[in-house]
């Protein structure tokens, strides 16, 4: 945890001087008020000098007039400090996830993930606040208050051998016992969000198949977990405050029964007496801001933990140059003996995978259902890459290529038509920022989203919620097929995009994205063969091999799989 903070804490050292010179202040400040206080009581109220007790006084109404400034600029300091400190913690973990791949992601996990972007950076954030606050008057108060209370008389001081270490015994056996349970209530948060995540993604499927009870309990389940772990925390810590409130009375007890005899046998000035006192509470208080502090420590070391964790993986997808090496043939894409297998894996998922999408052609990639046809289409942006083999794209390696030159030649539109809350304008110029009104139609009318579009009565500026679930299936396509098309880019890749239109909509959208974009490579992955039998090049696979490679006719010549998916499809739509 402390390298972590001081990482991030490093750019504002000029901020912590200032905060740390303020704490001594107020330090030095507090130390010297009970002395003041002494001085009235023993040459002000002993002896009846009311001129010195207001001389005094007044000083000691400036020095606390002093020390509120300081202590109010200390607080806004600090606040503003573990705010920014938050600021760049987020900053940095959203970074990194977006540069890490989807493997990487999954084995996180995103409920996760959104956990330690949130809730563990803002443990890190309160306990900086509280830090920086404790950090130098704790310390040095409670330093300072036993040297001045040993000052104040030697004999009386020994009380503090007995009363600080039993203190300090206390504290460090909670603290023992509440790490772990403060790691077990972060990882169970994360299954609290990932119940919570999958219910409202999911909320469809649970009512279709009338699991609303059984999902409330699953939740329920998870939830009390929880709070059962947070309420033992609680409970632990529900301990030392009364607990360090005991020592701290019975020191107090103590220093006035030993002092009183003191002062009685005239060995020991009342006013000093009450000064003693002072400076008991003084670092009994110190120990208990310290307290305020440890009990924000194991939380924040467990939640900084899980936040390196994100910052030290290492992203295993990285640029390997800083330049293109150059395009030779623009939306050319080629597969070379690749094998793929996803880690863990006892198997690889794509063997043998050799395959040239020319440019200008439109491409089909059929097969069954966990044929390999997606996991093939992520190799081709680098999403995923391969074990074996080379995957090119213009020519040349995808893995010698910088990724944010390699992704502008894409315009993918995957299984799950994914809309971004906003407007239709803004998702359609979520690839190209500068796209006029006139391509954005344009792009429309090609989708067949055109005609829904001018229905809306905000038309472009029609707003779009979270995922678009504001539209149909079929109008989330569409619209997604759109904004790929506004891109205008080398290579499309449809994977299983058009699932969701009807026979006749499909049919329109695919004559009309081979007149519209013709000079493009069109890449499609498909259930259906009606989507395909037009495609210039289609490719059969089973089981993650390529087993078939041709047009409609030739297939069905040389291909025993295309038969069979063919002559079963036929069966179903004659049924």
């Amino acid at each position: 945890m402390i390298p972590l903070l001081r990482t991030y804490l490093r750019p504002y050292r000029g901020v912590l001087v200032v905060i740390s010179l303020l704490l001594l202040v107020q330090a030095f400040t507090n130390l010297y008020l009970p002395n003041l206080n002494a001085d009235i009581i023993n040459n002000g109220v002993v002896t009846g000098d009311i001129a010195y007790i207001v001389r005094v006084g007044g000083v000691m109404l400036l020095i606390s007039a002093i020390l509120g400034v300081a202590s109010i600029v200390t607080v806004y300091y600090s606040a503003r400090t573990a705010m920014r400190v938050g600021r760049d913690m987020r900053r940095d973990l959203f970074t990194r996830v977006e540069s890490l791949s989807l493997g990487q992601v999954n084995a996180l996990g995103v409920p996760s993930l959104i956990t330690r972007n949130t809730n563990d950076v803002q443990q890190l954030q309160m306990l900086v606040m509280v830090g920086l606050t404790m950090m130098v008057l704790a310390p040095v108060t409670a330093v300072g208050a036993i040297i001045m209370a040993i000052r104040e008389n030697a004999q009386l001081a020994l009380l503090l051998i007995v009363v600080i270490p039993l203190m300090l015994a206390v504290i460090s056996i909670m603290v023992f016992k509440a790490i772990p349970m403060f790691r077990a209530m972060q990882t169970k948060i994360d299954r609290v969000n990932l119940v919570l995540r999958e219910n409202l993604t999911g909320i469809r499927v649970i009512r279709a198949f009338n699991q609303t009870d059984r999902e409330e309990v699953r939740f329920e389940g998870s939830n009390a977990d929880l709070t059962d772990t947070a309420l033992r925390v609680t409970r632990l810590f529900a301990l030392i405050l009364p607990a360090l409130m005991l020592i701290m009375n019975l020191s107090s007890v103590a220093v006035i029964w030993f002092g009183g005899h003191l002062v009685a046998d005239g060995s020991m000035p009342i006013g000093n007496l009450t000064a003693f006192l002072a400076y008991i509470m003084q670092i009994l208080m110190s120990v208990m801001m310290a307290v305020m502090t440890l009990m924000m420590v194991p939380r924040a070391s467990a939640s900084a933990d899980r936040i390196n964790e994100v910052l030290a993986t290492h992203p295993d997808i990285v640029d390997q140059v800083d330049d293109p090496a150059g395009v030779t043939t623009p939306g050319l894409v080629e597969f070379r003996d690749v094998d793929f297998r996803y880690p863990g894996a006892q198997e690889a998922i794509l063997q043998d995978i050799t395959i040239t999408f020319e440019p200008g052609t439109t491409n089909a990639i059929l097969g069954g259902t966990g044929s390999g046809k997606t996991t093939l289409v992520n190799l081709i942006p680098r999403l995923l890459d391969t074990t074996q083999g080379d995957v090119l794209v213009g020519g040349h390696d995808v893995r010698l290529q910088p990724q944010e030159h390699l992704w502008k030649r894409f315009g993918i539109v995957p299984q799950k038509a994914f809309l971004f809350s906003g407007t239709i304008a803004s998702n359609m110029r979520f690839g190209r920022p500068d796209a006029t009104n006139a391509q954005i139609w344009h792009a429309l009318e090609v989708a067949q989203a055109a005609d829904f579009v001018r229905e809306l009565p905000e038309t472009l500026e029609a707003p779009v919620d979270q995922g678009g679930a504001n539209f149909s299936g079929g109008q989330r396509q569409r619209l997604a097929i759109a904004r790929a098309i506004v891109r205008d880019p080398e290579v499309y890749i449809f994977d299983d995009s058009f699932s969701a239109l009807d026979y006749a909509t499909d049919a329109r959208l695919r004559r009309a994205l081979s007149d519209e974009i013709s000079g493009a490579t069109i890449i499609i992955v498909a259930q259906r063969v009606s989507s395909v039998v037009t495609a210039d090049h289609i490719v059969v696979m089973d089981y993650g091999r390529v087993v078939g490679q041709g047009t409609h006719e030739e297939l069905l010549e040389s291909c025993e799989t295309y038969r069979e998916i063919v002559a079963s499809q036929l069966e179903v739509a004659a049924s």
